[in-house]
């Protein structure tokens, strides 16, 4: 005597397919730039995320040097004895690093659950101390609010997860801390698994991974007068995923004490 809803969900391995079919073949040239395109230096893994590898026209390449002095400008602090699971411990984590910067951080968290957590756990103690916390999938106000709020404080703070880490331009010194609770591992769920299957399986998501970090890593420096922490407080982190820092950047495991 009861009714169940069932959904089928089909999806594209490679969503690029339709793209190319309907944005790119019909179009008179396209031009795809972003600073973390190639993930690594690889144009093939470029062609494949923009869909160029659909084409029938071979897709001319271009590179140019970043303009900022990334190995001294910033630095990577891998934190290794925040345990995983612990939210006591990662909201200490978060609620002393913010407070060690005198605000200006990005609190960047691959699940929402963990998020409203460690935000209810910090943010009044934070507020005593003149630190606002700002969070996304908290507060009731649209992301690009809650940014450009952040953006005109520089001893605000703003947590939030893939929009922030994937689009946010905070130049100068409103953002001078990114803490990320731990690597950014894929979801195993299904559709993970067949595109992982289809496409190399732990290089696919090595290219994944890297590229999620060097999107957050490019939060940080958005101006040659830029300067700033990247921290990971996860102790599995492997050395393999380093490639996706820039070349020269400082890469230090040390303890929450010493980071602090």
């Amino acid at each position: 005597a009861r009714e169940f809803d069932v959904g089928i969900e089909r999806r594209w391995l490679d969503p690029m397919k339709p793209v190319a079919n309907i944005v790119l073949k019909p179009s008179h040239g396209v031009l795809a730039t972003s600073a973390t395109l190639r993930s690594g230096g690889d144009w093939a893994n470029a062609e494949g995320r923009t869909g160029a590898v659909h084409l029938d026209l071979k897709a001319e390449h271009f590179s140019a040097t970043s303009p900022f002095d990334y190995a001294a400008q910033a630095e990577v602090l891998i934190v290794t004895d925040v345990k995983r699971g612990d939210m006591a411990a990662l909201a200490g984590a978060y609620s002393s690093l913010i407070s060690a910067s005198g605000g200006g951080a990005l609190g960047l968290f691959t699940a929402i659950r963990r998020l409203r957590s460690t935000y209810a756990r910090i943010a009044d103690r934070l507020a005593r101390d003149g630190l606002p916390l700002y969070a996304q999938h908290v507060d009731p106000i649209d992301t690009g609010t809650l940014v450009d709020i952040f953006r005109d404080d520089p001893h605000a703070s703003l947590l939030g997860t893939d929009a922030l880490r994937d689009g946010v331009d905070v130049p100068g010194q409103s953002l001078r801390l990114v803490i990320m609770e731990q690597v950014p591992w894929p979801r195993p769920d299904i559709l993970h698994r067949a595109r992982r299957l289809s496409y190399g399986g732990t290089d696919y998501d090595d290219r994944m991974i890297r590229a999620k970090l060097a999107q957050a890593f490019g939060r940080l420096i958005r101006t040659r007068d830029d300067h700033g922490q990247f921290v990971v407080l996860s102790a599995a982190f492997p050395s393999r995923l380093l490639s996706a820092f820039p070349a020269g950047v400082p890469v230090i495991r040390l303890t929450l004490d010493e980071a602090l």
